[in-house]
């Protein structure tokens, strides 16, 4: 049984006793010092409790209390001199026994077993976790180092209206929901909702990031997946008038997306008239560079994605069907380019498929249709359950994005035939590992987003995993 001295004076340190007394356990053996009977009035303290009343300064009351041998000393007083007396004369009885100290005069004592706590500090920090937009982290629980986070959803959330088991959750988990003052456990198929408050544990910089994506207001992709865009430029293998296609839909991107920088790799330069019109693009948002060594094209988009914070890499489909492999292992959006110009795209397209994948890129997909100004259409073609929720989620998230969307539902005709003829479209797909094997497999799935190089013609957005 550990035993704990508490030297107690005024009203801070009788909320205190009250508190120590609520949570207190069979484990703890209590001394209690105090000079003034308004400190301990109207508390009811158990046996485990030893209340004595005197001036706590005194070194010849103090003799009779402090022949134990403390576990920790814990000092409240309201007046800097009883604190300061009632520190020196505990030390004078046990050098080392832990004590804690409330400080409300900004004291000066080295010793290190000595803990002062501000205060002002402490009030502070409470205080400035009511401030909107800042995170409120979990004093005296765990390491204590933030691992701990309380964040309360916004209206506009990207992480509204989606279910807790479709949040990619690596290094953290939401460990409980709040919501109109009730606590929610986490399942799979909660729903969050707007003005919910989070639970989060995790290491502390995964919890920042996902504090910052929760928090982040609508019309930020290529957020989260990085803040600049990449086109790379193959000039052995692609003819003028394509080099031409890919800059012009770099260029219309970067100028309607929220992009910082877009970023133009050459490689196997030619010396002709159109790479020194590419070179001449260079300016203080554009960075154009050229590969003149041959090096390997997987080595280049691997080391440019992760250097330059790429959010959104723009390709056309040869270069897709060629380098697959490669673009999925970057693990980041792939723009693939259709047959018409960008501005002639729009509509979105979504097809209903794996929920989980599906629901997990929603706030991207309306988030990019929101800045392409898209309609989003949502193909529910086996209007089953699973398909229905998946349906339902869309349409809160268009309420959210103030977007219309069309849910278009058959379970007779492949959507795919009659979309093959049209061309003003971007479809959604979600990057599956699967597209890297033969297609032949592919023909036979009911999930329509595996057969997409049925629309390869089209604009494509290719969406990572994340596993």
């Amino acid at each position: 049984m550990k035993k704990i001295l508490i030297i107690a004076d005024g009203i801070l340190a009788k909320y205190f006793l009250e508190r120590v007394v609520s949570v207190s356990s069979d484990g703890n053996e209590y001394t209690i010092i105090h000079y003034k009977k308004k400190t301990v009035k109207d508390i009811s303290f158990p046996e485990s409790f030893k209340i004595y009343s005197f001036d706590p300064t005194s070194l010849e009351k103090m003799t009779a209390v402090m022949g134990k041998d403390y576990y920790q000393v814990m000092i409240a007083v309201r007046k800097k001199t009883d604190a300061l007396g009632s520190y020196k004369i505990i030390r004078q009885f046990d050098k080392k026994v832990p004590i804690y100290l409330v400080d409300k005069w900004s004291l000066e004592l080295e010793d290190k077993y000595l803990k002062v706590m501000s205060a002002r500090e402490v009030v502070a920090f409470r205080f400035a976790d009511f401030v909107p937009n800042t995170p409120v982290f979990a004093q005296n629980v765990g390491l204590n180092i933030g691992e701990v986070m309380d964040v309360q959803v916004p209206v506009g959330s990207s992480y509204v209206y989606r279910h807790i088991g479709g949040i990619e959750q690596k290094k953290w988990h939401i460990a409980a929901l709040y919501r109109n003052n009730m606590l929610l456990l986490p399942q799979p198929g909660l729903m969050i909702q707007p003005n919910d408050n989070l639970l989060m544990v995790g290491a502390p910089d995964v919890l920042q990031y996902v504090y910052k994506s929760i928090k982040r207001e609508l019309g930020q992709f290529p957020q989260p997946f990085g803040s600049n865009i990449y086109c790379l430029i193959d000039m052995k293998n692609m003819h003028d008038k394509k080099i031409e296609a890919l800059l012009a839909n770099a260029f219309s991107l970067h100028n309607k997306l929220n992009s910082k920088k877009l970023y133009i790799k050459v490689i196997n330069p030619t010396y002709s008239p159109i790479f020194n019109t590419i070179k001449d693009l260079s300016s203080d948002d554009i960075d154009v560079t050229a590969d003149y060594y041959n090096s390997s094209l997987d080595n280049i988009y691997t080391n440019d994605v992760n250097q330059l914070n790429i959010g959104l890499c723009i390709v056309d489909k040869e270069f897709f069907k060629t380098n697959i492999k490669i673009l999925f292992n970057l693990q980041t959006p792939i723009f693939k380019i259709g047959n018409i110009e960008l501005d002639s795209v729009k509509r979105g397209i979504v097809f209903g498929g794996n929920t989980d994948d599906i629901e997990k890129h929603s706030s991207v997909i309306f988030d990019l249709s929101s800045q392409l100004e898209l309609k989003v259409q949502f193909y529910d073609f086996d209007p089953e359950a699973e398909n229905q929720e998946l349906a339902e989620h869309f349409e809160n998230i268009a309420k959210l994005y103030e977007k219309q969307i069309e849910i278009i539902k058959s379970n007779d005709e492949n959507p795919l035939f009659k979309l093959k003829k049209e061309d003003d479209m971007l479809q959604f797909v979600p990057f599956y590992e699967s597209f890297l094997k033969s297609k032949i497999v592919s023909i036979f799935s009911e999930d329509l987003n595996r057969i997409y190089f049925m629309l390869n013609d089209k604009y494509q957005l290719f969406l990572p995993i994340l596993e």
